[in-house]
């Protein structure tokens, strides 16, 4: 059967680049691209212009609970499957910058804030579970022994700034707070989806600082080494993607295959 991987906030940035790479490196899988407003989605529209036999575009805002819903009802009449799921859509904050103390703090941020990050990958997760459990293990590296083998992978981005362990700087609290949670939301995912023969890995991949509008406004304050394109950070994640089996379930993982404390 053919690989059908999903690209959750695909309209730009590293969700579109993640439909790029798929459309190009693993042919002949099926590619479904969704975002919240397609009709606006530029690029993604000329993307799918080229590559009309295998990819598709649905609507889906991960802040609605029913569009997500509807889309795993699509995407089952469809393809009645998925390998490989990505979760790309995020936000810094409403205002677009990061909280630097406690008085730039609002509930309506932080609500915003974990609701797209943390919240709509949890939802994805919930009504995608059953068909990745119908996948085919097309995604990763499948272990020889029958009993580890995995049906399909959730992959959450999150970030370095998530991690309780490595935080040393402060600030940034909506932000923080959401990719801390959504770390927490992929360990529980590992375990309960973990279990049983259907097994679906998950993990957060951390892109590094890529030159997308969310990190746009800190730019200056990133060496040129540092500030990756979309292309690569994309080229080394699919790296860690491809390598990924149960045994790596349950973790976070920066662009560059190290593990990332919690």
């Amino acid at each position: 059967m053919t690989a059908v991987a999903l690209v959750q906030g695909a309209s730009r940035g590293l969700g579109f680049e993640f439909c790029r790479y798929l459309l190009l490196n693993k042919s002949p899988a099926a590619v479904i691209a969704t975002c919240r407003n397609p009709d606006a989605a530029q690029h993604l529209t000329a993307l799918r212009a080229q590559h009309a036999d295998r990819m598709t575009v649905l609507k889906l805002d991960v802040n609605r609970e029913d569009d997500i819903k509807r889309a795993a009802e699509s995407v089952k009449a469809a393809f009645g499957k998925v390998d490989l799921i990505i979760n790309s859509s995020a936000m810094l904050h409403p205002s677009g910058k990061g909280e630097t103390s406690l008085r730039d703090v609002s509930a309506q941020g932080i609500i915003s804030t974990l609701t797209t990050n943390t919240v709509g990958p949890l939802v994805m997760a919930k009504y995608f579970a059953p068909l990745l459990q119908k996948g085919t293990g097309a995604f990763g590296q499948q272990s020889p022994e029958k009993e580890k083998q995995h049906s399909g992978i959730i992959v959450n981005m999150t970030a370095r700034v998530g991690s309780i362990g490595d935080n040393d700087l402060g600030g940034w609290y909506s932000y923080r707070m959401s990719k801390a949670a959504l770390n927490m939301a992929t360990r529980n995912l590992s375990i309960e989806l973990g279990r049983g023969r259907s097994k679906i890995v998950c993990v957060s991949l951390h892109p590094g600082t890529v030159d997308t509008d969310l990190s746009r406004p800190y730019h200056r304050n990133v060496p040129k080494d540092k500030l990756f394109s979309p292309e690569y950070s994309v080229q080394c994640l699919m790296n860690i993607i491809d390598t990924l089996n149960i045994d790596k379930t349950g973790k976070a993982y920066a662009w560059d295959s190290t593990e990332i404390p919690w």
